[in-house]
Protein backbone atom coordinates (compact mmCIF):
# COMPACT_ATOMS: atom_id res chain seq x y z
CA UNK A 1 0.00 0.00 0.00
CA UNK A 2 1.19 3.18 -0.47
CA UNK A 3 2.10 5.72 2.01
CA UNK A 4 0.31 8.96 3.08
CA UNK A 5 2.92 10.98 1.51
CA UNK A 6 2.60 8.97 -1.58
CA UNK A 7 -0.80 9.41 -2.48
CA UNK A 8 -0.62 13.22 -1.63
CA UNK A 9 1.99 12.85 -4.53
CA UNK A 10 -0.28 11.54 -6.71
CA UNK A 11 -2.84 13.86 -6.29
CA UNK A 12 -0.55 16.99 -6.88
CA UNK A 13 -0.14 15.53 -10.36
CA UNK A 14 -3.87 15.31 -11.09
CA UNK A 15 -4.26 18.91 -9.82
CA UNK A 16 -1.47 19.79 -12.00
CA UNK A 17 -3.01 18.84 -15.23
CA UNK A 18 -6.47 19.82 -13.46
CA UNK A 19 -5.22 23.81 -13.29
CA UNK A 20 -3.51 23.36 -16.38
CA UNK A 21 -7.02 22.27 -18.20
CA UNK A 22 -8.73 24.48 -16.39
CA UNK A 23 -6.61 27.77 -18.01
CA UNK A 24 -7.53 26.43 -21.74
CA UNK A 25 -10.63 25.74 -20.79
CA UNK A 26 -11.37 29.66 -19.64
CA UNK A 27 -9.67 30.49 -22.91
CA UNK A 28 -11.68 28.81 -25.06
CA UNK A 29 -14.98 30.47 -22.51
CA UNK A 30 -13.17 33.70 -23.37
CA UNK A 31 -13.88 33.13 -26.90
CA UNK A 32 -16.68 32.02 -26.50
CA UNK A 33 -17.76 35.90 -24.62
CA UNK A 34 -15.92 37.35 -27.72
CA UNK A 35 -18.63 35.69 -29.82
CA UNK A 36 -22.03 36.39 -27.94
CA UNK A 37 -21.10 40.28 -27.57
CA UNK A 38 -20.66 40.37 -31.47
CA UNK A 39 -23.59 38.15 -31.73
CA UNK A 40 -25.74 39.71 -28.87
CA UNK A 41 -26.76 36.34 -27.68
CA UNK A 42 -27.51 36.34 -23.44
CA UNK A 43 -24.67 34.65 -21.46
CA UNK A 44 -26.76 32.77 -19.43
CA UNK A 45 -28.42 28.99 -21.50
CA UNK A 46 -30.35 27.17 -18.81
CA UNK A 47 -31.46 24.29 -21.21
CA UNK A 48 -27.34 23.96 -22.40
CA UNK A 49 -26.62 24.02 -18.64
CA UNK A 50 -28.99 21.36 -17.67
CA UNK A 51 -27.79 19.15 -20.55
CA UNK A 52 -24.16 19.43 -20.13
CA UNK A 53 -24.65 18.26 -16.25
CA UNK A 54 -26.89 15.26 -17.72
CA UNK A 55 -24.46 14.53 -20.01
CA UNK A 56 -21.48 14.66 -17.57
CA UNK A 57 -23.35 12.83 -14.63
CA UNK A 58 -23.84 10.03 -17.21
CA UNK A 59 -20.19 9.76 -17.86
CA UNK A 60 -19.35 8.60 -14.32
CA UNK A 61 -20.99 5.72 -12.81
CA UNK A 62 -21.77 6.13 -8.43
CA UNK A 63 -24.52 8.45 -7.03
CA UNK A 64 -21.93 10.03 -5.45
CA UNK A 65 -19.92 10.55 -8.33
CA UNK A 66 -22.96 11.88 -10.12
CA UNK A 67 -23.46 14.47 -8.11
CA UNK A 68 -20.07 15.21 -7.06
CA UNK A 69 -19.22 15.86 -10.95
CA UNK A 70 -22.42 17.65 -11.19
CA UNK A 71 -21.56 20.06 -8.69
CA UNK A 72 -18.19 20.64 -10.03
CA UNK A 73 -19.36 21.56 -13.10
CA UNK A 74 -22.02 24.10 -12.25
CA UNK A 75 -19.71 25.79 -10.32
CA UNK A 76 -16.79 25.78 -14.09
CA UNK A 77 -19.80 26.93 -15.65
CA UNK A 78 -20.98 30.07 -13.25
CA UNK A 79 -16.91 30.78 -13.70
CA UNK A 80 -17.06 31.24 -17.61
CA UNK A 81 -20.64 32.84 -16.93
CA UNK A 82 -18.81 35.92 -14.50
CA UNK A 83 -16.00 36.20 -17.19
CA UNK A 84 -18.66 36.52 -19.98
CA UNK A 85 -20.37 39.42 -17.94
CA UNK A 86 -16.78 40.97 -17.42
CA UNK A 87 -16.52 41.07 -21.15
CA UNK A 88 -19.89 42.34 -21.89
CA UNK A 89 -19.37 45.03 -19.49
CA UNK A 90 -16.29 46.08 -20.69
CA UNK A 91 -17.41 46.10 -24.20
CA UNK A 92 -20.22 48.40 -23.26
CA UNK A 93 -23.50 46.10 -23.77
CA UNK A 94 -24.94 46.52 -20.69
CA UNK A 95 -25.84 50.11 -21.68
CA UNK A 96 -26.58 52.47 -18.91
CA UNK A 97 -28.98 51.55 -15.55
CA UNK A 98 -31.76 53.27 -15.74
CA UNK A 99 -31.10 55.45 -12.77
CA UNK A 100 -29.45 59.00 -12.75
CA UNK A 101 -26.89 60.27 -11.10
CA UNK A 102 -27.91 63.71 -9.41
CA UNK A 103 -25.73 66.00 -6.56
CA UNK A 104 -28.31 66.59 -4.08
CA UNK A 105 -31.80 65.87 -3.77
CA UNK A 106 -32.79 69.38 -3.65
CA UNK A 107 -34.19 68.95 -0.18
CA UNK A 108 -35.17 72.76 0.29
CA UNK A 109 -38.34 72.80 -1.99
CA UNK A 110 -39.68 68.91 -0.90
CA UNK A 111 -42.74 68.79 -0.05
CA UNK A 112 -42.37 65.57 2.36
CA UNK A 113 -45.30 62.62 3.76
CA UNK A 114 -44.55 60.46 6.90
CA UNK A 115 -46.98 57.72 8.21
CA UNK A 116 -48.59 58.58 11.55
CA UNK A 117 -49.35 61.74 13.38
CA UNK A 118 -47.94 64.57 15.39
CA UNK A 119 -45.14 63.59 17.47
CA UNK A 120 -44.36 59.75 15.94
CA UNK A 121 -40.68 59.04 15.34
CA UNK A 122 -41.33 58.66 11.65
CA UNK A 123 -41.52 62.32 11.82
CA UNK A 124 -38.78 62.93 14.19
CA UNK A 125 -36.56 60.78 11.37
CA UNK A 126 -37.94 63.22 8.73
CA UNK A 127 -36.91 66.19 10.77
CA UNK A 128 -33.82 64.74 11.13
CA UNK A 129 -33.18 63.81 7.25
CA UNK A 130 -34.80 66.86 6.11
CA UNK A 131 -34.58 69.80 8.60
CA UNK A 132 -36.99 70.94 11.16
CA UNK A 133 -38.74 73.34 9.10
CA UNK A 134 -39.00 70.86 5.78
CA UNK A 135 -42.86 71.18 4.32
CA UNK A 136 -44.43 68.22 5.28
CA UNK A 137 -47.57 66.02 6.21
CA UNK A 138 -49.20 62.78 7.74
CA UNK A 139 -51.18 60.19 6.29
CA UNK A 140 -52.58 56.70 8.35
CA UNK A 141 -50.78 54.36 6.77
CA UNK A 142 -47.64 53.33 4.76
CA UNK A 143 -49.47 52.51 1.45
CA UNK A 144 -51.09 55.92 2.04
CA UNK A 145 -47.26 56.83 1.92
CA UNK A 146 -46.37 55.29 -1.04
CA UNK A 147 -49.08 56.66 -3.16
CA UNK A 148 -48.38 60.20 -2.64
CA UNK A 149 -45.24 60.06 -3.59
CA UNK A 150 -46.13 57.86 -7.26
CA UNK A 151 -49.22 60.19 -7.77
CA UNK A 152 -47.09 63.67 -7.23
CA UNK A 153 -48.46 64.44 -3.96
CA UNK A 154 -45.35 64.53 -2.66
CA UNK A 155 -41.61 64.48 -3.70
CA UNK A 156 -40.56 62.02 -0.77
CA UNK A 157 -42.09 59.47 1.77
CA UNK A 158 -40.19 58.60 5.10
CA UNK A 159 -40.66 55.43 6.18
CA UNK A 160 -39.81 53.00 8.72
CA UNK A 161 -37.59 49.34 7.27
CA UNK A 162 -36.61 47.52 10.60
CA UNK A 163 -36.00 47.97 14.06
CA UNK A 164 -32.55 46.66 15.81
CA UNK A 165 -34.94 44.76 18.34
CA UNK A 166 -38.66 43.69 16.54
CA UNK A 167 -36.61 43.11 13.10
CA UNK A 168 -37.54 44.29 9.35
CA UNK A 169 -41.10 46.12 8.57
CA UNK A 170 -42.89 43.73 6.37
CA UNK A 171 -44.99 45.73 4.90
CA UNK A 172 -42.77 48.14 3.78
CA UNK A 173 -41.11 45.67 2.03
CA UNK A 174 -44.19 44.51 0.31
CA UNK A 175 -44.87 48.02 -0.68
CA UNK A 176 -41.10 48.39 -2.27
CA UNK A 177 -42.24 45.68 -4.63
CA UNK A 178 -45.80 46.79 -5.80
CA UNK A 179 -44.72 50.30 -6.36
CA UNK A 180 -42.61 52.00 -8.64
CA UNK A 181 -40.68 53.95 -5.97
CA UNK A 182 -37.05 54.30 -5.33
CA UNK A 183 -34.72 54.74 -2.15
CA UNK A 184 -32.87 57.85 -2.15
CA UNK A 185 -31.36 58.32 1.69
CA UNK A 186 -31.89 56.82 4.66
CA UNK A 187 -31.73 57.77 8.65
CA UNK A 188 -31.51 55.84 11.92
CA UNK A 189 -33.37 57.04 14.56
CA UNK A 190 -32.54 55.55 17.87
CA UNK A 191 -35.88 54.73 19.95
CA UNK A 192 -35.44 55.95 23.47
CA UNK A 193 -38.66 55.11 25.44
CA UNK A 194 -39.40 58.20 27.86
CA UNK A 195 -42.50 58.52 30.92
CA UNK A 196 -44.09 61.34 30.26
CA UNK A 197 -47.13 63.26 32.17
CA UNK A 198 -48.87 66.59 32.54
CA UNK A 199 -46.79 69.38 33.51
CA UNK A 200 -46.90 68.99 37.60
CA UNK A 201 -47.40 64.77 37.91
CA UNK A 202 -45.90 62.67 40.26
CA UNK A 203 -44.43 59.69 39.73
CA UNK A 204 -46.37 57.75 41.76
CA UNK A 205 -49.66 58.75 40.64
CA UNK A 206 -49.08 57.18 37.23
CA UNK A 207 -50.87 53.76 38.77
CA UNK A 208 -52.46 53.13 35.46
CA UNK A 209 -49.40 52.76 33.56
CA UNK A 210 -47.85 50.74 36.27
CA UNK A 211 -50.61 48.15 36.16
CA UNK A 212 -50.51 47.84 32.11
CA UNK A 213 -46.37 47.15 32.79
CA UNK A 214 -47.32 44.46 35.10
CA UNK A 215 -49.74 43.18 32.47
CA UNK A 216 -47.45 43.24 29.49
CA UNK A 217 -44.66 41.44 31.78
CA UNK A 218 -46.41 38.25 32.05
CA UNK A 219 -47.13 38.30 28.41
CA UNK A 220 -42.94 38.46 27.47
CA UNK A 221 -43.59 36.33 24.36
CA UNK A 222 -45.87 38.96 23.19
CA UNK A 223 -44.49 41.18 19.90
CA UNK A 224 -44.22 44.91 21.38
CA UNK A 225 -43.92 47.66 18.47
CA UNK A 226 -44.07 51.04 19.60
CA UNK A 227 -44.42 53.67 16.52
CA UNK A 228 -47.53 55.56 15.78
CA UNK A 229 -48.93 54.57 19.25
CA UNK A 230 -46.44 56.06 21.28
CA UNK A 231 -47.47 59.69 19.91
CA UNK A 232 -51.30 58.31 19.99
CA UNK A 233 -50.52 57.67 23.66
CA UNK A 234 -48.65 60.98 23.98
CA UNK A 235 -51.48 62.76 22.45
CA UNK A 236 -54.41 60.89 24.46
CA UNK A 237 -52.84 62.24 28.01
CA UNK A 238 -52.78 65.97 26.99
CA UNK A 239 -56.76 65.44 26.09
CA UNK A 240 -57.58 63.53 28.69
CA UNK A 241 -55.79 66.07 31.27
CA UNK A 242 -55.83 63.44 33.96
CA UNK A 243 -52.90 63.55 36.08
CA UNK A 244 -53.82 59.84 36.86
CA UNK A 245 -52.50 58.76 33.47
CA UNK A 246 -49.00 58.71 32.14
CA UNK A 247 -47.73 57.58 28.30
CA UNK A 248 -44.63 55.89 27.10
CA UNK A 249 -43.38 57.97 24.57
CA UNK A 250 -40.30 59.77 22.97
CA UNK A 251 -39.13 62.46 24.57
CA UNK A 252 -39.89 64.36 21.20
CA UNK A 253 -43.61 63.21 20.94
CA UNK A 254 -43.48 64.74 24.85
CA UNK A 255 -41.98 68.17 23.74
CA UNK A 256 -44.98 68.12 20.58
CA UNK A 257 -47.45 67.49 23.12
CA UNK A 258 -46.21 69.79 26.19
CA UNK A 259 -45.70 66.56 28.63
CA UNK A 260 -42.95 66.98 31.15
CA UNK A 261 -40.61 63.98 30.87
CA UNK A 262 -41.17 61.89 34.16
CA UNK A 263 -38.91 59.20 33.47
CA UNK A 264 -36.33 59.13 30.85
CA UNK A 265 -34.65 56.11 29.07
CA UNK A 266 -37.07 53.35 30.40
CA UNK A 267 -36.07 50.91 27.74
CA UNK A 268 -36.42 47.30 28.37
CA UNK A 269 -32.94 47.11 26.08
CA UNK A 270 -30.63 49.73 25.48
CA UNK A 271 -29.26 50.68 21.82
CA UNK A 272 -33.04 49.92 20.37
CA UNK A 273 -33.31 52.48 16.90
CA UNK A 274 -35.36 51.97 13.81
CA UNK A 275 -33.68 52.47 10.39
CA UNK A 276 -35.75 54.65 7.98
CA UNK A 277 -35.58 54.76 4.49
CA UNK A 278 -36.25 57.98 2.47
CA UNK A 279 -38.01 57.50 -0.71
CA UNK A 280 -39.18 58.94 -4.18
CA UNK A 281 -41.04 58.33 -7.34
CA UNK A 282 -37.44 59.32 -9.59
CA UNK A 283 -34.98 56.60 -10.63
CA UNK A 284 -32.00 58.73 -9.08
CA UNK A 285 -29.42 58.41 -6.92
CA UNK A 286 -27.19 60.56 -5.35
CA UNK A 287 -22.90 60.98 -6.37
CA UNK A 288 -20.91 59.01 -4.03
CA UNK A 289 -23.83 56.70 -2.33
CA UNK A 290 -22.31 53.62 -0.91
CA UNK A 291 -25.14 51.19 -0.65
CA UNK A 292 -27.43 48.88 -3.00
CA UNK A 293 -31.03 47.28 -1.92
CA UNK A 294 -31.90 44.91 -4.32
CA UNK A 295 -34.53 41.77 -4.51
CA UNK A 296 -34.91 39.38 -6.88
CA UNK A 297 -36.56 35.76 -7.16
CA UNK A 298 -34.96 32.73 -7.50
CA UNK A 299 -35.98 29.37 -9.46
CA UNK A 300 -37.74 26.95 -6.92
CA UNK A 301 -34.27 24.73 -7.46
CA UNK A 302 -31.97 23.04 -5.44
CA UNK A 303 -28.69 25.71 -4.62
CA UNK A 304 -30.36 28.57 -6.80
CA UNK A 305 -29.89 30.80 -4.30
CA UNK A 306 -26.55 29.75 -3.46
CA UNK A 307 -25.25 30.51 -7.53
CA UNK A 308 -27.09 33.57 -7.36
CA UNK A 309 -25.24 35.00 -4.22
CA UNK A 310 -21.66 34.05 -5.99
CA UNK A 311 -21.69 36.78 -7.93
CA UNK A 312 -21.51 38.95 -5.12
CA UNK A 313 -18.60 37.02 -3.55
CA UNK A 314 -16.74 36.95 -7.30
CA UNK A 315 -16.81 40.61 -7.35
CA UNK A 316 -15.84 41.39 -4.15
CA UNK A 317 -19.33 42.98 -3.08
CA UNK A 318 -19.52 43.20 1.00
CA UNK A 319 -23.48 41.94 1.59
CA UNK A 320 -25.28 43.61 4.80
CA UNK A 321 -28.40 42.33 5.01
CA UNK A 322 -30.96 39.20 3.63
CA UNK A 323 -34.32 39.08 4.29
CA UNK A 324 -36.81 36.83 2.66
CA UNK A 325 -40.68 37.10 2.02
CA UNK A 326 -43.52 34.80 1.02
CA UNK A 327 -43.89 35.36 -3.10
CA UNK A 328 -48.11 35.91 -2.87
CA UNK A 329 -49.78 32.80 -5.00
CA UNK A 330 -46.90 30.34 -5.55
CA UNK A 331 -46.58 28.63 -1.81
CA UNK A 332 -42.96 28.24 -0.39
CA UNK A 333 -41.64 30.31 -2.88
CA UNK A 334 -39.74 33.21 -1.38
CA UNK A 335 -38.31 37.05 -2.68
CA UNK A 336 -35.21 37.93 -1.59
CA UNK A 337 -34.05 41.38 -0.09
CA UNK A 338 -30.35 42.28 -0.58
CA UNK A 339 -28.41 45.14 0.60
CA UNK A 340 -24.79 45.11 -0.22
CA UNK A 341 -22.11 48.17 -0.49
CA UNK A 342 -21.78 50.08 -3.87
CA UNK A 343 -22.21 52.11 -6.34
CA UNK A 344 -23.73 51.89 -9.93
CA UNK A 345 -21.42 53.33 -11.69
CA UNK A 346 -18.54 50.86 -10.66
CA UNK A 347 -17.68 47.81 -12.97
CA UNK A 348 -18.16 45.08 -10.25
CA UNK A 349 -21.43 46.04 -9.15
CA UNK A 350 -22.55 46.26 -13.01
CA UNK A 351 -21.29 42.90 -13.73
CA UNK A 352 -23.11 41.62 -9.95
CA UNK A 353 -26.30 43.14 -11.44
CA UNK A 354 -25.99 41.30 -14.89
CA UNK A 355 -25.05 38.63 -13.57
CA UNK A 356 -28.11 38.21 -11.00
CA UNK A 357 -30.60 39.93 -13.96
CA UNK A 358 -29.93 37.03 -16.27
CA UNK A 359 -29.77 34.53 -13.50
CA UNK A 360 -32.97 35.22 -11.34
CA UNK A 361 -36.39 34.98 -11.99
CA UNK A 362 -36.98 38.61 -11.67
CA UNK A 363 -34.83 41.95 -10.12
CA UNK A 364 -35.59 45.47 -9.08
CA UNK A 365 -33.14 47.45 -7.61
CA UNK A 366 -34.57 49.05 -5.09
CA UNK A 367 -32.57 52.37 -5.15
CA UNK A 368 -28.67 53.27 -4.33
CA UNK A 369 -27.91 55.52 -1.34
Amino acid sequence: MATLEELRGQLDVVDDQIVKLYEERMKICEQVGEYKVEAGRKVFDRVREKEKLQNVASKVSSDFDKKGIQELYQQLMSMSRKLQYQQLVKAGALGRLPFIEIDSLGVEKARVVFQGMEGAYGQAAMKTYFGEDCNSYSVRTFRDAMEAIEEGAADYAVLPIENSTAGAVNEVYDLLVEFENYIVGEVIIPITHTLAGLPGTQLSEAEALMQTTRFLEEHSDWQQISVANTAIAAKKILDDQDRTQAAVCSAYAAKVYGLEVLEDNINDESGNCTRFIIVTNQKVFLKGAKKISICFEVPHESGSLYHLLSHFIYNDLNMSKIESRPIEGRSWEYRFFVDFEGNLEEPGVKNALRGLREESRSLKILGNY
